[in-house]
């Protein structure tokens, strides 16, 4: 069976598709012994190799949660002193899914499986990301209305229609299914409102619950099962 090479790289565990296509760019992959490209297809019996290392496709996989505190950054670039891999120092190599801000805290998952690195953050697959946020001025009454109506541009890009629940004065819960560079804080200042917390409770199915800051946990069956369901 063949697979395209950046899937068969994510699917060892070294990195994301995502990852593995710049990795491939800057002429570090090699397939047969030759330099890979990005259109290559890897056939069984077929040698690819990374800076000389060659790689397997892994049968187990590792996903877990973590709640990440403010100033941790997500990153794999162990040269970065606040990345999140030496923070958590796990056994396995995995890295993050998607991002969330130095300055944010909150659930963000890790894996070493690029299939499911490459489906989650596929924006068309609308998946839900929920944050609880409290800014600085106190909320005003159209405030839900504005953040959620998708009338919004960050950059060139429009803001997708989004759910917004305000909880007290200061803070309001939201629901995204778009991943825009600092989008909520971004939201937040074009309608006049400075975030001061933002802390994501929840991806897709799986809620941050009682996780303690600066901890990780395994998911569980039904967790995963929820994943490969979407």
């Amino acid at each position: 069976m063949a697979v395209s090479i950046n899937k068969y790289i994510g699917s060892s565990g070294y990195c994301s598709r995502r990852e593995a296509d710049v990795l491939i760019a800057e002429g570090r992959v090699e397939l047969n012994d030759k330099p890979a490209a990005k259109t290559d297809v890897v056939y069984e019996g077929d040698v690819v190799t990374v800076d000389g290392v060659r790689l397997t496709a892994k049968k187990k996989f590792t996903y877990i949660i973590f709640n990440k505190p403010v100033g941790v950054t997500c990153t794999t670039d162990l040269k970065d002193k606040t990345n999140i891999i030496d923070f958590i120092n796990h056994p396995q190599r995995i890295f993050p899914v998607g991002r969330l801000d130095k300055d944010s805290s909150g659930l963000i998952l890790l894996t070493d499986d690029g299939d499911i690195v490459n489906h989650i953050l596929r924006q068309e697959h609308n998946h839900e990301k929920e944050y609880l946020v409290r800014v600085k001025q106190p909320i005003g009454k159209d405030f839900a209305k504005q953040m959620s109506s998708g009338t919004m541009f960050i950059g060139r890009e429009k803001v997708k229609p989004c759910k917004v629940k305000v909880e007290s004065k200061h803070t309001f819960r939201i629901t995204l299914t778009q991943g825009l560079n600092r989008q909520i804080r971004q939201m937040c200042l074009q309608i006049g409102y400075n975030v001061s917390d933002l802390m994501r409770v929840r991806i897709m199915h799986i809620p941050l619950g009682v996780l303690k800051l600066g901890r990780w946990r395994n998911l569980s069956d039904v967790e995963l099962d929820g994943f490969f369901k979407a």
